[in-house]
C-alpha cells in the first residue's frame, strides 16, 4: 500500500509539474527536420515530417530577408515569432536562441533550430527530449530529430542535403525528408508534413514573399504527397511565368512556359484550357480549338466558363468566332 501511495503522490507530482509547462496550445510535435540557406540565392527553407495532424501549422517559420525556425519535440509555438522578432532586431541566431531558452521553465523539452539570413545556424535539443534525439549543424543547414527510431536519422539527413549541393533548395529538402525516413523516422509514422521557403531579402511585400508554402495535412505517405504538390507548384509557376509574358507581349515564351507546365501535368484541364485561351486572345485561335474540344468533352463546364469570359474582357473574339468555339 505505502509503494502504491508513493507511486500515486510521484505521479501527481509530475503531471503538477508538466501542467507549468505544457497545455493546449502546446502540440507535442516529435519530428524531424532540416532548416537551411541556399548560399547562392539566399533563399531560407525549412522542411519537417511527423506523426502530427497539421505539422506545418506549428513547426516552421520562416520571414524573407530574416531567417527561419523549426520549434519542435513539445512545440512552444512562439518561439517562431519571437526567434523572428529578435533577429530582425539584430540578434544572430544564436543570441536569439539563448535569449528564448533562458527565459523558457520547459526548456528541456523543447527542440529549436533558427537560422538567419547570415547564415548563422543555432541549434537546441533538450535534455528530456524523448530519444532517439540530437541535432547536427552544418554550413548554412541543420537537421534535428526526436522521438525517432533509429540513431542515424539526423546523419542521413544531413549527409543526403550536403550530397545533393548545387541543385534548387526546394529539392534538396524533399531529399534529405526522404533520407530521413528511409533511417527509421519517427517512431509512430508518418501523418503530415510541410515545406516553407522565403527569399533571402525582403522587398517589402511580406503578403507575397513564400517562394513555396506547401503542406500536407493527413497523409500516410505525407512525403510523397508533399513531391507531387511541389511539383504542381512548379507547373504553376510555369503558367505564371506565362501569364507575365502575355502582359509583355512575348507569345513566344508565353507559349514555352505553357508549354512546360503541360508537360508536367498533362491531364490538368486548368493548364490547358488557360492555354487556349491565350492562343485566342493573340489571334491563333484555330490552334485553340483542338485543345478546347477535348477540354469540353472531358468537362462540359469549361465551355460554359468559356461563354463567361467574353462580358468581362477576358475572351476577345467576335459573335461567330464564340459561335464556333462553344459549338465544339
Amino acid at each position: 500500500m505505502k509503494k502504491l501511495i508513493f507511486i500515486l503522490t510521484s505521479i501527481i507530482c509530475y503531471a503538477a509539474s508538466a501542467q507549468k509547462v505544457f497545455n493546449a496550445n502546446q502540440p507535442l510535435v516529435h519530428t524531424y527536420s532540416i532548416t537551411a540557406r541556399d548560399i547562392k540565392t539566399g533563399e531560407l527553407a525549412v522542411g519537417v515530417q511527423s506523426h502530427w495532424f497539421s505539422v506545418g501549422t506549428a513547426v516552421p517559420w520562416a520571414e524573407a530577408g530574416v531567417g527561419v525556425v523549426a520549434t519542435q519535440s513539445f512545440v512552444d509555438k512562439s518561439y517562431g515569432a519571437k526567434g523572428l522578432t529578435l533577429i530582425r532586431q539584430g540578434y544572430t541566431a544564436q543570441q536569439a536562441l539563448d535569449s528564448l531558452i533562458e527565459a523558457d521553465e520547459g526548456r528541456d523539452v523543447r527542440q529549436v533550430s533558427i537560422i538567419d539570413n547570415k547564415g548563422n545556424v543555432a541549434t537546441y535539443t533538450g535534455k528530456k527530449c524523448i530519444q532517439y534525439a540530437s541535432h547536427i549543424k552544418g554550413d548554412n543547414f541543420s537537421v534535428q530529430s526526436n522521438m525517432m527510431l533509429g540513431s542515424k536519422v539526423c546523419e542521413s539527413m544531413a549527409a543526403a542535403y550536403v550530397k545533393s549541393e548545387g541543385r534548387p533548395i526546394a529539392e534538396r529538402i524533399l531529399i534529405a525528408m526522404e533520407a530521413a525516413q528511409k533511417a527509421g523516422g519517427d517512431i509512430r509514422g508518418m501523418q503530415a508534413a510541410a515545406l516553407l521557403i522565403v527569399p533571402g531579402k525582403s522587398a517589402g511585400q511580406p503578403w507575397n514573399e513564400r517562394s513555396v508554402d506547401l503542406r500536407v495535412d493527413d497523409n500516410p505517405m505525407p512525403l510523397k504527397e508533399l513531391s507531387r504538390l511541389y511539383n504542381v507548384h512548379l507547373a504553376y509557376d510555369h503558367m505564371n511565368k506565362g501569364d507575365l509574358a502575355i502582359e509583355k507581349n512575348d507569345m513566344t515564351l508565353a507559349m514555352q512556359e505553357y508549354d512546360a507546365a503541360m508537360k508536367m501535368f498533362p491531364f490538368n484541364l486548368e493548364m490547358q484550357f488557360w492555354t487556349a485561351i491565350t492562343l485566342i486572345n493573340n489571334k491563333q485561335v484555330s490552334k485553340s480549338l483542338p485543345i478546347l474540344k477535348s477540354i469540353y468533352a472531358k468537362d462540359k463546364n469549361w465551355r460554359e466558363l468559356t461563354r463567361r469570359l467574353r462580358p468581362v474582357g477576358l475572351l476577345t473574339v467576335n459573335d461567330q468566332q464564340l459561335k464556333t468555339i462553344l459549338s465544339l
